[in-house]
């Protein structure tokens, strides 16, 4: 009820957003949607909610950065002097006797706590940078973070919770694109503050819980905001580029310069924030053990999106070299292009998953098992050798972007003498046990989380269409065999990719009605000018020399409209050499 009227009160007022290069909104809109989030959340938690000192503390809290976010609306304010604010509300909380349990140690936890708190708030500010994407992940994160009271025994705070969810999706109605009004900093510094502080009410009550349980749930909950704020401050850092200041640069700004719409941009990271959400609850009651290996996974997986994302180009080649020349930037680079050292650092990661998980399968996850006390004295030596063993064969000397079938036999090569390395060393050397069973096992699951995550540059490649230009010409491929195959390879490496191909044509009629890439395979004597009216095909590559000339003539006679050229493969691979094909007469 609050949102439209406080969008008529905006657009009468001229209290609007203008449109800039980091919001890319077509129109001056409303900005007053924050007064409406707060005010309606906030009467029902004032009414339904826990009626202690602490929690009253936080809602003014809340509403104290509300009105910092409104003025910042209206004037805008210094950096500086928005942080200031923010650490006066982290005080109250604080003195109110909240803080993260994540240390032994109180002034750690305090401080900790502040990191928390401000961390979080810019977080979901700086992600409030598309139509309906801090309001749609703060209402999954808060829908999550109820369910984690609930589970907890803390019904009262649950309630409160799913009504800033409710009232967030209530916004949404007017706020997804095309937004009509937006939330401002009045909106999204307050929401994110609001959910920080919720976390911390999360992890310091209820019943008794794992150590992990309480560390990771808000972590995981809030993991969208935390991973799209780390990607742009290490981007930006990279590129010599202020972090406080607005770019176009986000998650949400690289997924639609990969190709994706702005819709499907901001659907996709509702996704993810729910998956990382329902990954919490998993690892709330399962052992140690399992929750850290439900963690890794996740974080894993979000550290192989960040790369992928960060190549996509965002700040201009002149910025980018203007920007290695200062010193703390240029140390930046040479890090980054340390790329055997995080390619090694990743794979220890993955070596140690598949272990845990290969003992995991056979013998179960219980702590006592005395199978674990043999993981935890042997997983050092398994991971030495198996680097060893990868360095040795030159599996880090591969470029994930171009892996072969070569690659993929390298590493099941290093992966097995790894393990039998390890075996030999635990049978002859050491006085440990040999566990057969889980050495094979962990050598198949090593070799397909190795593969796979050489694999993520072709599958995040597949799954986000690249923004390149149209093809110009719809062509078919004569020769639906290695050539042919090699030949599609290349036209899809083109950056340009001037042709776009449709199908393969072959003389062999088994191979008709099959697919290649997922293209149909037609054979010669079908009806070929029906054929080509039906993909619109312009012209026909001749892939091999090994096809007969009279073939292509043939086929010339019979659709003389079609323009007919062959394509020269290059064994050495170094360029494709194009000599059009003269026809007789």
């Amino acid at each position: 009820m609050l949102t439209p009227l406080m969008r008529r009160i905006a657009l009468a007022t001229g209290f609007v957003d203008h449109p800039s290069a980091e919001r890319w909104h077509q129109r001056p809109t409303a900005l007053m949607g924050g007064v409406a989030i707060v005010f309606g959340v906030g009467s029902v938690c004032w009414w339904c909610g826990p009626t202690d000192t602490g929690f009253r503390t936080m809602l003014g809290a809340t509403g104290f950065l509300a009105v910092i976010g409104l003025l910042d609306d209206a004037l805008p304010l210094k950096p500086y002097q928005k942080l200031a604010g923010q650490l006066a509300a982290a005080a109250a909380i604080i003195y109110a006797g909240y803080s993260v349990p994540w240390t032994g140690s109180a002034v750690f936890n305090i401080g900790l706590t502040v990191l928390w708190l401000v961390g979080i708030t810019n977080a979901v500010n700086l992600l409030d940078n598309m139509d309906g994407l801090a309001g749609g992940i703060a209402a999954i994160a808060a829908a999550f973070l109820g369910i984690n009271f609930a589970m907890n025994g803390q019904p009262t705070e649950a309630v409160v919770l799913f009504s800033l969810a409710a009232g967030l999706v209530a916004f949404l109605v007017y706020n997804f694109q095309p937004a009509s009004i937006f939330m401002g900093d009045c909106g999204a510094m307050s929401v994110g503050f609001f959910l920080a502080s919720a976390g911390l009410l999360a992890a310091t009550g209820g019943r008794s819980r794992s150590v992990l349980s309480v560390l990771a749930v808000p972590v995981m909950i809030l993991l969208i905001p935390i991973f799209d704020t780390t990607l742009v401050t290490i981007l930006r850092s990279l590129a010599g580029k202020s972090v406080a200041r607005g770019w176009n640069d986000h998650t949400s700004h690289r997924l639609v310069a990969l190709g994706l719409s702005e819709r499907h941009a901001v659907l996709l990271m509702w996704g993810l924030a729910a998956a990382s959400g329902l990954a919490s609850l998993l690892v709330r009651d399962f052992p140690v053990n399992v929750g850290v290996a439900i963690l890794a996974s996740l974080l894993l997986g979000f550290t192989l999106l960040g790369i992928h994302l960060g190549d996509v180009k965002i700040f201009s080649e002149e910025d980018l070299r203007a920007a290695r020349k200062r010193p703390f930037v240029s140390l930046l680079h040479a890090l980054s292009f340390k790329r055997r050292v995080f390619e090694m650092a990743l794979d220890v990661v993955l070596f140690v998953m598949s272990y845990y998980l290969a003992c995991a399968f056979l013998y179960g996850t219980g702590e006592d098992n005395p199978t674990w006390l043999t993981f935890r004295q042997t997983i050092a030596l398994l991971v030495t050798l198996r680097l060893m063993t990868f360095l040795t064969l030159g599996v880090y000397r591969g470029i994930w972007k171009y892996i072969s079938l070569d690659d993929a036999m390298r590493y099941a090569k290093a992966i097995v003498i790894g393990s039998i390395l390890t075996a030999f060393f635990l049978k002859f050397i050491l006085p440990l046990p040999v566990y057969g069973t889980v050495l094979v096992l962990d050598g198949v699951i090593a070799f397909v989380l190795i593969a796979g995550s050489r694999m993520t540059f072709l599958v995040f490649g597949r799954m986000l269409p690249q923004n390149l230009p149209k093809p110009a010409k719809r062509v078919l491929i004569y020769g639906a065999g290695d050539s042919g195959t090699m030949l599609l390879r290349l036209m899809h490496s083109d950056p340009k990719r001037p042709y776009e191909v449709v199908g393969f044509l072959d003389d062999d009629p088994f191979k008709s009605g099959m697919t290649i890439h997922g293209l149909p395979v037609f054979h010669t004597r079908e009806a070929l000018d029906q054929l080509v009216t039906k993909l619109d095909a312009h012209r026909l590559i001749v892939s091999s020399e090994k096809i007969p000339s009279d073939n292509v003539y043939e086929l010339l006679d019979r659709h003389p409209r079609l323009r007919i050229e062959a394509y020269r493969l290059h064994v050495e691979l170094e360029a494709l050499s194009r000599e059009p094909m003269m026809a007789a007469g």
